[in-house]
């Protein structure tokens, strides 16, 4: 007679050959050169879903750094792709061509200059906007159709400072904090989207 410990290891069994449904991506650029700048924002808002959820983004698999969650009903990819910001698709086409998700199944959490340090804004889809790693996706996938989450990093301080330069600056502390004291937030976001719940989600969060 099996005892709870086997059980335990059955569920788990099931759950990890789940087929995954869905794929949540990150944004940023690869190396520590890059860690607590603007444009990694989208990095560490899936590493801190992924601790959330008892996951680990450490394998090496579509030119990105991924693992596996069970979201909901959902088994979700969770990426980090290693491509550099401007070829962030190749790995999410290649994640999304894999496992057969629509674009309407990609949620991209990325960062947002438009908005003030700590706001986010949800889209159920939409252009580019400038964002070079959203360009990237538009183009790999074919489709603006895909779910996204804007997190506010701030503003250039004058219209002829260099945009490179800002994304890629680190974030104050100031800064940080206020992005971080949202973090719940945006995982409490995509739990939403991926239940189907997206106007719940926008209701709540896009203020």
């Amino acid at each position: 007679m099996s005892n709870i410990f086997d059980l335990f290891k059955k569920i788990e069994r099931r759950e990890s050959t789940a087929p995954v449904s869905a794929i949540l991506v990150g944004l940023g650029n690869p190396g520590l050169e890059y860690e607590r700048t603007r444009h990694n924002v989208g990095f560490v808002s899936i590493d801190y879903i992924a601790e959330k959820l008892g996951a680990r983004i450490d394998r090496l698999k579509f030119h990105a750094l991924v693992g596996e969650a069970t979201v909901g009903e959902s088994r979700v990819l969770l990426m980090k792709p290693t491509t550099y910001m401007n070829n962030s698709g190749v790995a999410v086409q290649e994640a999304a061509a894999f496992y057969k998700i629509s674009p309407e199944r990609v949620i991209v959490l990325h960062d947002e200059i438009s908005f003030e340090p700590g706001k986010i804004r949800l889209r159920r889809k939409g252009s580019a906007g400038g964002h070079n790693g959203l360009k990237s996706i538009i183009a790999h996938l074919g489709s603006e159709d895909f779910p996204r989450i804007k997190i506010g990093v701030g503003q250039k301080p004058t219209p002829e400072y260099d945009l490179a330069d800002w994304v890629l600056g680190k974030l104050p502390e100031a800064d940080r904090e206020s992005i971080n004291k949202r973090l719940p937030d945006i995982e409490e976001s995509v739990k939403l989207i991926l239940a189907g719940r997206m106007d719940d989600a926008m209701s709540r969060f896009s203020k």
